[in-house]
């Protein structure tokens, strides 16, 4: 009987020769990780077997990639896999860990929650504690702060959080909060923004958040950018970034000019009303391209014209702006293109 299916999606991957990072559609059945180079291949280029298998999430073996876990084999091989965002990795490490603990029990997979090996008391739950920080109204505010010539946006203090954290009674004192802020760093859902946070964390310290008004932080899944300053065009272009993201992820998406198809991590931002997207498999934060969506027109197709090989099949979709520039993605699902579809269109109508 072949294994049953539980998870399938796209991740950037570590290449086990070249050390070059690629995109490859993963497959999570009952006894391993299948990876392919493309979704539609019948063959697939390896297969990670979970059985004696440890997980390490986040993995911080890559200093300026996030969004990394490992997985170790029962012999001693290394895998190491990129998400595009922090509740993609969380999904794909909750399910793996939950197949290897099965796997280790002769048990059936089924889905069910677990907590996080990190040491802190039974009572802290960091993903709450994460939402509770995000919330726009009584959260942890983002703000522009200027440092050392550069511009850093949607970031804070570690100060911040310490006060947030007390003020909310998550911490007694300064210290017991510094020990939970660095929980929520160790676990990817803070990051360190500048020189002074970044060589706090490869230090090694006890905390790795600073209690200093120099040392900046920002949430995993915001629109943190830094910039230096610039001219007034540059300044302009920075206000495609201001928006709160709305959506992210991995979609198919065919050139304009070659018509190849290429797998692009796109962020969806909502005033100004803006989609980048990326190559998921650089480091560079400078997007490859942007599509202004204010008055564009967002519909579900069946076919895509001019074609060409490896063409797609299904789950299309199409984004005409209103200077009638045809874009053309694929998403995974069904679901996920209607999702997509109806997050772009909502932004499309309501940014500027």
């Amino acid at each position: 009987m072949e294994p049953k299916q539980i998870k399938e999606g796209y991740l950037v991957k570590k290449g086990t020769v070249l050390n070059s990072w690629k995109v490859v559609w993963v497959v999570l059945s009952e006894d391993g990780v299948e990876f392919f180079k493309r979704k539609t291949d019948d063959a697939s280029k390896g297969m990670i077997p979970l059985k004696g298998a440890v997980l390490t999430s986040p993995c911080q073996d890559f200093s300026k990639r996030t969004f990394v876990f490992k997985l170790r084999t029962a012999k001693n091989q290394d895998h190491y896999f990129q998400a595009s965002h922090l509740e993609e990795r969380e999904s794909w490490v909750k399910d793996i860990k939950r197949v290897i603990t099965c796997l280790q029990g002769d048990r059936k997979f089924t889905r069910k929650s677990t907590r996080r090996s990190i040491r802190l008391p039974d009572t802290i739950n960091l993903s709450e504690l994460y939402i509770l920080m995000r919330d726009q109204e009584d959260g942890v505010k983002e703000l522009k702060l200027e440092k050392e010539k550069r511009v850093y946006n949607h970031c804070f203090t570690g100060g911040t959080v310490v006060d947030w954290l007390i003020s909310k009674d998550k911490a007694r004192n300064r210290h017991e909060a510094l020990m939970l802020a660095t929980g929520l760093l160790t676990e990817g859902f803070l990051q360190p923004a500048g020189d002074m946070s970044k060589e706090a964390v490869e230090g090694g310290a006890e905390s790795a958040v600073l209690d200093d008004p120099d040392a900046l932080y920002y949430f995993a899944d915001s629109g943190f950018f830094c910039e230096g300053y610039s001219s007034d065009e540059d300044v302009i272009l920075k206000e495609e970034f201001r928006g709160n993201i709305i959506k992210q992820g991995c979609l198919l998406k065919q050139g304009h000019r070659r018509k190849n198809w290429n797998v692009r991590k796109f962020i969806l931002r909502d005033d100004p009303a803006y989609i980048h997207y990326y190559d998921p498999t650089k480091v560079d934060e400078n997007p490859l391209g942007s599509i202004h969506l204010r008055g564009s027109v967002i519909t579900a197709v069946e076919f895509v014209p001019e074609a060409k090989r490896y063409d797609v099949e299904g789950n299309l979709f199409e984004i005409i702006t209103s200077d009638d520039t045809h874009y053309f993605l694929q998403a995974t699902t069904p679901e996920e293109r209607k999702e997509w579809i109806k997050a772009i269109h909502t932004v499309s109508k309501t940014g500027k």
